[in-house]
């Protein structure tokens, strides 16, 4: 039966009541003596694996990036839940795959993502994240969390669907644009009003998310800080273009994209101080990743190949670092393959519990609408785990994008990744592609045929899984 959004809304303060007055002992405190941590979710937009200096890039200065990875563990092999920005926006919000979700495509599929010579159609996709989804925010919310988003949203063009009406207290910025019409006041973004001509948009972001930080600092906050940058147009401050200008090389195609990058650094980093300021860092979950790889016409992406609405490397794998002091090693570097869905996870393992107790890996989800968000509904698993040094229950990660990209150049497909191993299956001619990413990173030796055993195990797998997520595929052009 569909709920109302009041009754879901009603199920969350049932379920956060009980759990307030139930003991989990840490240390002789229950949960309700504990302290309740905040949570600053940072996403950058089409940023790649080797857009920071911490990955390995040293053309680009990321110093509060940088800073923030020794302060907590960089993960090596993070992936995002699909290689455009909607499915995986989706995703963390809500903690379930995009084929779940039936959000797939980055806005609705049209015909001018469509090669003339296919001979697939896309199936359709929804580009609004509907109301009987339980949110992150509304989960906070719930628990009495102060809920602000700053930034880009991009799951449903309509009001209705935009983050006040997803759990948010506060939305400055977020709509249903993919990328910002200029990065400079006045922004031309419905939720953002102009404050000062020439204005950077991405320092604007940062006030706001400063702003509020100060005054809910004796709430506990949830923050969605989810920059449009460095995503296209080029536009950066003039000081941060200039350093850049003569260095195109590897590691750097466009002196602009260089400093939008630096640019995002540098207003990240002031968001950071102004937790030192309040005295919240030690108590705050800091995540900072990317929703999709970097798109290839801007970045350099190598080694990985392709980039953005790629089923290879360059548009799945992204950064991801942690930091949540007491239970995140400082300066730790993490290989274990993760996806976009075990952020939700957890901050939701880390927000319920508030203990050092670990939790157990689950099995495949269970998660429908109008549930309330535990870990085993979810289709992620928590990191906790893995910050404290343990393992996860689990070796497979799966991905879904049956749509060709906004380049037209992708092949619609889905992929699989067990250990070492990586399957793509392509849907115009259900060929497949199998690499050994621990020796050909860059996906150049296709060992589908001289591994026949492990290529079927895992496309067995992953057949599996994309008829237990219900997921859409495309279907055959009739030729005439």
């Amino acid at each position: 039966m569909k709920q109302t959004k009041n009754t879901k809304l009603a199920m969350l303060v049932i379920v956060t009541i009980l759990s307030a007055i139930s003991s989990d002992p840490v240390n002789g405190q229950t949960i309700s003596e504990q302290q309740t941590p905040n949570v600053l979710l940072i996403m950058a937009d089409d940023l790649g694996w080797k857009d920071l200096h911490c990955q390995g890039n040293d053309k680009i200065r990321t110093p509060n990036l940088d800073r923030l990875s020794t302060q907590g563990a960089r993960f090596t092999d993070a992936y995002a839940a699909a290689p455009v920005c909607s499915p995986t926006r989706a995703a963390i919000i809500t903690g379930l795959a995009p084929a779940r979700l039936k959000i797939t495509q980055h806005g609705p599929d049209i015909k001018a993502f469509w090669p003339e010579d296919r001979t697939i159609q896309p199936p359709p996709s929804n580009n609004e994240l509907q109301h009987d989804r339980i949110t992150l925010a509304e989960h906070f919310q719930s628990m009495g969390y102060a809920t602000g988003f700053f930034g880009k949203w991009h799951l449903g063009n309509a009001e209705t669907f935009w983050p006040t009406h997803h759990g948010f207290d506060l939305n400055i910025g977020g709509c249903g644009f993919g990328g910002p019409p200029t990065y400079f006041d006045p922004y031309r973004i419905p939720t953002l009003a102009s404050r000062k001509q020439g204005e950077y948009l991405t320092d604007r972001l940062a006030d706001e998310a400063i702003d509020y930080i100060r005054r809910q600092h004796e709430r506990p906050m949830f923050i969605c800080l989810w920059t449009y940058n460095p995503h296209y147009p080029f536009e950066a401050p003039e000081e941060l273009i200039k350093p850049y200008q003569g260095k195109e090389g590897p590691g750097l195609k466009n002196p602009i994209y260089g400093a939008q990058l630096e640019a995002t650094d540098r207003a990240i980093g002031r968001v950071l101080t102004e937790l030192d300021k309040q005295n919240l860092a030690d108590n705050t979950l800091v995540i900072f990743t990317s929703d999709n790889g970097g798109w290839s016409g801007a970045t350099d992406n190598q080694p990985l190949r392709s980039g953005k609405g790629y089923l290879h490397e360059g548009g799945l794998r992204v950064p991801l670092i942690i930091r949540w002091p007491g239970h995140a090693t400082a300066g730790d570097i993490i290989k274990t393959p993760v996806i976009s869905m075990d952020l939700t996870a957890t901050m939701i393992d880390a927000v319920d519990r508030k203990t050092d107790s670990t939790s157990s890996g689950k099995d495949a989800p269970k998660q429908h609408a109008g549930e309330t968000l535990t870990e085993s509904t979810l289709d992620g698993q928590s990191l906790l785990p893995l910050l404290r040094g343990k393992k996860l229950k689990r070796d497979t990660l799966f991905f879904h994008y049956p749509h060709f990209a906004f380049h037209k150049a992708n092949r619609p497909g889905s992929a699989i990744r067990r250990g070492k191993y990586k399957l793509i299956l392509h849907y115009d001619d259900e060929s497949i592609e199998l690499y050994d990413l621990s020796n050909d990173i860059g996906e150049t030796n296709n060992l589908a045929e001289s591994r026949p055993a492990v290529a079927n195990n895992l496309r067995t797998s992953l057949e599996h899984w994309l008829n237990e997520t219900d997921a859409d595929r495309p279907t055959k052009i009739t030729q005439k």
